[in-house]
């Protein structure tokens, strides 16, 4: 019964963590670029309570007697599912419509990546004008340089292709490219990415090294959508269902200890 109290307090730590991911979800279902993440769980280990592996006139058992000792979450997933495109009447916002993510420069000087398309022209100390996210971190070009350009050009004027170049209007009223194109990249498993906060991931081991769509032939290239931003691909009422199983999930762990707990005073009381 002592054994029974810790597996069943193994059952509600886990969903705890289950409800927290939910929340956390439900609390991003607006946030741009955002990515459901799922937990994953797998049991612990199991005691064998009868060791022997025959019966009576030693013919073999068909099975063990083994009992569990509870459950632990094994990790927590990111589901990369394509969110939908919402259109906007910013300039500077742009989904990607395939697997790929944008780079930006971090404060720390290192590359992180990103769904969040929502960019902005941010005046730079060289009188210039450089393409940034929302808290100020440049936006990275295919050469992994950050895109600036000098203060001659009207930032409303400027248009991205469906590769990412970025163009500008010539004397004809004709987009002409300036040279440049927005960074796109891929990752052989972007579940491993390491999760930051502002909707930031930093590459890993488990990751694998980021892969230029621009040099790389071996990917599918995405799409640049100026105009959008993609939506999370949080679905409220799929996450509400979880959240639900996960509380009633917690709610019989918690009686399994209550029942324990009264199977241990009536043990108690036989003595009488």
């Amino acid at each position: 019964m002592v054994r029974s109290l810790w597996t069943a307090a193994t059952g509600m730590i886990a969903q705890q963590t289950n409800v927290d991911t939910i929340a956390n979800n439900l609390a991003n279902v607006n946030t741009v670029g955002y990515k459901t993440k799922v937990n994953e769980f797998k049991s612990l280990l199991y005691q064998n309570l009868q060791t022997k592996t025959t019966s009576s006139d030693g013919s073999p058992k068909p099975s063990s007697a083994q009992v569990g000792l509870g459950v632990r979450n094994a990790s927590i997933d990111s589901i990369f599912k394509q969110g939908a495109p919402t259109a906007t009447e910013s300039d500077t916002a742009f989904a990607i419509d395939g697997d790929g993510f944008f780079a930006v420069r971090g404060v720390d000087g290192e590359t992180k990546y990103t769904r969040n398309g929502n960019f902005v022209w941010a005046l730079s100390t060289n009188r210039g004008i450089t393409l940034t996210n929302s808290d100020g971190l440049p936006v990275l070009d295919t050469q992994g340089r950050p895109i600036r350009l000098n203060n001659t050009y009207i930032t409303s004027k400027i248009t991205v292709t469906a590769d990412g170049t970025i163009c500008y209007p010539d004397a004809n009223n004709n987009p002409q490219s300036l040279g440049i194109r927005i960074g796109v990249y891929q990752f052989n498993n972007p579940s491993g990415l390491d999760k930051e906060g502002d909707s930031l991931y930093v590459v890993t081991d488990a990751s694998g090294a980021a892969l230029n769509e621009a040099t790389n032939p071996n990917v599918r290239p995405s799409k640049v959508l100026q105009g959008y931003l993609e939506a999370s691909n949080v679905q409220v009422v799929d996450e509400m269902v979880n959240l639900i199983v996960a509380q009633r999930a917690y709610e019989m762990n918690s009686k399994a200890i209550t029942a324990s707990d009264e199977m241990l005073q009536q043990a108690n009381s036989l003595r009488r």
